[in-house]
């Protein structure tokens, strides 16, 4: 047990978590948790699209702190990324944890996002061109608004699963494609070598933006806002790419499984 700490604020973030794997001091426990929590507040400020309505934000941010000390227990630098790139993960685990539990889907979301995909479909092949959230609202007779929030939905419930297949839990990489029933995905289940070989075979085979969307938001990291000004084109055309690419990646692994 640490019997004298000297001068916290004057170590770094790295030199505390060195300190406190060696003392498990409450103190720099304490430290570190402050330290961090800019990045519980990062991400509940960043996914409020998707909890609002079922959660407040007090709350992301109170399991958040929760997450940070029981992060700080479990981190090893010798296995894992960056502390926050670790925590940040769990951070975002928690919060499709809360949102499951607290059954954020709409009742009817998994058949009207079904609907909308098809009338997308249909539109883009009989017109020749992407259809606009009014037209598939028209074609559908549903409210616009009502339309863009289940794509919302859809597309934030593709960009959390896919980080997660990316990046893994805790250094262990995961096979999980996204699906359409977000309380289904076996976010435990280990990617094997030839899985992963599959997988960037997927990648291989989209298109061009298809695959620069998907490289601006898991390895540079990118949110979609930003992918549109780099690629100078609007949030919700990346949002349309973005979920384009991850149908077809689902699509490969389900035919080669």
């Amino acid at each position: 047990m640490l019997k004298h700490i000297d001068d916290l604020e004057a170590k770094t973030n790295e030199e505390l978590l060195a300190l406190y794997r060696e003392t498990h001091s409450i103190e720099v426990r304490q430290e570190l948790t402050m330290r961090y929590l800019y990045i519980v507040k990062a991400i509940a400020v960043q996914m409020r699209n998707v909890y609002e309505g079922s959660m407040q934000m007090e709350d992301i941010v109170n399991e958040g702190v929760i997450a940070i000390i029981k992060g700080i227990d479990r981190y090893d630098p010798d296995m894992d990324n960056k502390f926050e790139t670790f925590i940040s993960r769990r951070i975002r685990g928690m919060i499709i944890d809360l949102m499951r539990k607290n059954d954020w889907m709409p009742r009817d979301y998994r058949r009207q996002n079904k609907a909308i995909e098809n009338a997308r479909l249909y539109l883009a092949e009989t017109t020749g061109k992407q259809p606009t959230y009014s037209e598939i609202a028209a074609y559908l007779g549903m409210d616009e608004k009502k339309c863009r929030k289940i794509e919302q939905i859809s597309t934030m419930a593709n960009v959390l699963s896919m980080d997660m297949v990316i990046n893994g839990e805790e250094g262990n990489q995961t096979l999980q494609l996204p699906s359409s029933d977000v309380s289904s995905q076996p976010e435990h289940a280990f990617l094997k070598e030839e899985q992963i070989q599959t997988l960037a075979g997927a990648i291989r085979s989209l298109k061009e933006k298809e695959k620069m969307v998907i490289s601006l938001y898991y390895v540079e990291e990118l949110n979609m806002g930003q992918i549109a000004q780099v690629m100078e084109v609007s949030e919700p055309r990346i949002s349309q790419i973005h979920s384009a690419a991850i149908r077809k990646l689902r699509a490969y692994m389900n035919a080669v499984e």
